[in-house]
This record gives C-alpha cells, structure tokens and sequence, in this order.
C-alpha cells in the first residue's frame, strides 16, 4: 500500500460501521463527517446539542436527511460519555474527539462501567504517506506513553501490529529504534530493543517482525542498512518505527509532517475500539484518513 487513498479504498463498504462523535459542533469535524458519507465509507451518531449542530451543518450545506447520520441530544458535558457509551452497547464502532478536550474524551473511555478498558496500554498509531517513499510508514507511540517500560513497550507493539493488520499489512516489520544499531548498556533503549527482538523471535511476541536497535536511517534505507553491515529482515524496509520515548516520536512526527510534506492518519489503540484522537487543529482531510483508519481497524 503506497497511499492513504489506497487505504481509503479497501474500507469495506457492504457492512458499514459507524462512528460516535463527541460534541461534533465543529468545522473541521463536520466537514470530514461530509466528506466521509460521500465516499461512502462510514455511518455517524453525533453527540452534544443537536439544534447548535444543526445550525452549524446547514451554514455547510451538509446534508442532515441523509440516513447515514443520526444525532444524540444531550450536553456538552455528557458527550463524551454518551459517545463511548454508544460504542460500549455496540450501537457505533469507533469513537471520534470532537470540539471537547482530550482529556475529557479519555476520562469517559476509561469510565468503569461504560467505558472502553481492554486492561492494557493504550496507545497512539500514526501511519504516514511521505513523499519519495514507495510505501505507508506506522510511527508509534507520539501521543500517550510518555517513557514506556518494557512491558508497555510489548503492549504498544502489540497494539501497533494489531492495527496494521487490521488495516491490511500481513506480518508487518518492526523496527524498534535506537541512535545505533548495536546494544550499549549505556543506552538502556538499545538493551530493551534487543531484548525485544529476542522475544520476537521465541513467540512472546507474535504476528510481526521485530528487530531492534536500530537507527533510523538503518530502519527505513535499505542501502544505509547495508552499508553498516545490518542484515535483517526489517533493516531498510520497516513497516513500524517503535521508538523509546515520546519526545522521539514527537520529532519525528512532526519532521514528516513540516519538513517532508506527509499525510497522516491516526487512532488510540488498546481500548475495546479505536479512538479517533485528532487535534482540532488537524485538517479534514486528515480526519477522513484518521476515520478510514480506525473503521478499517475496528475488530466489532
């Protein structure tokens, strides 16, 4: 897969989910719930105060008869419980931040009795299209785990792969990044790298490649990889960059966006389904991927 269109594209259509969005009295928001239902791609239950919402979609000509969109009246400051809750009755499949902070979103999805926990780490995965690749690139853990142990490091992995193959990708390859390729106890993130290639390689952890250290450059070029002499099977073609902390992910999240140009989509994994996270500061476009994304990987 080279393109987040071609993504889009594989969304099954027959069966179509839908998504629950928290206080949706946005912009950006509505417009990719437009866009969306053009593709043909998703269905939507709008949460937070129906006639502001409506007031807002008519200025945008979105359509409100359109059967593929329902509302849920109710507060600002219940919509974000009656979002997750729709998603936990398995009346919708996939969450979406609306106009509410992130915080408020996340305190509703780890609610105890109608919340999303699935008792592990959740996580932030970001799959990328950067001009000059041939191929999508996933970047995780950018938003949630700040310096993620080693336990949490499996758990983030795991919940990185099950997105990409979810999504399409059949035993994606994980490069568990470090500034070198080699372990330096001196560099605890190359000790945990190794040590989680090794439990790759005895089925403590499944369905994907890992190798690990790895710098970046040796993760993502085939020929840096062969150049210091790296031979593996993730060296030069990583589907996944794991990185060992969010300061570093952080860089390089925005390197692609501001530096190189890159498209992005992006959900929470970990939960009982995906989160879609955005900021309100991220483009339609970049939501519609976001939604394509979580629909694809939504296991319900």
């Amino acid at each position: 897969m080279k393109t987040l269109d071609q993504m889009v594209a594989q969304v099954n259509r027959a069966e179509l989910k839908t998504v629950a969005v928290a206080q949706a009295e946005d912009e950006e928001v509505l417009r990719a719930v437009k866009k969306t239902r053009e593709l043909g791609i998703g269905r939507f239950l709008l949460t937070g105060d129906k006639l502001a919402i409506t007031e807002l979609a008519e200025k945008m000509n979105i359509d409100l008869k359109d059967e593929g969109i329902t509302f849920l009246d109710c507060t600002r400051e219940k919509a974000a419980h009656e979002a997750v809750k729709a998603v936990h009755n398995q009346e919708a499949h996939v969450v979406m931040k609306g106009n509410i902070d992130t915080k408020t979103l996340l305190k509703a999805v780890l609610d105890k009795q109608y919340g999303l926990r699935a008792g592990g780490v959740l996580s932030h995965v970001a799959l990328f299209e950067v001009p000059g690749q041939d191929k999508l690139i996933f970047l995780t853990d950018a938003a949630m785990n700040i310096a993620p142990t080693l336990g949490e490091k499996v758990q983030i992995i795991n919940n990185a792969v099950e997105v990409a193959s979810l999504a399409g990708w059949n035993l994606p390859k994980v490069a568990v990044l470090a500034a070198v390729e080699v372990v330096n106890p001196a560099m605890p993130a190359t000790e945990d790298a190794a040590i989680l290639t090794q439990m790759n390689r005895r089925g403590q952890i499944s369905d994907c490649l890992v190798d690990g250290p790895l710098a970046f450059d040796n993760a993502v070029d085939k020929r840096a990889a062969e150049h210091k002499g790296v031979q593996s099977e993730v060296a030069g073609q990583a589907d996944i960059l794991m990185v060992p902390t969010i300061e570093v992910a952080n860089a390089l999240y925005k390197s692609f966006m501001y530096f190189a140009g890159a498209k992005v989509a992006a959900v929470i994994s970990g939960a009982k389904a995906p989160i879609v996270l955005t900021s309100r500061a991220d483009s339609a476009e970049s939501k519609v991927y976001s939604l394509a994304l979580a629909l694809q990987s939504s296991k319900q």
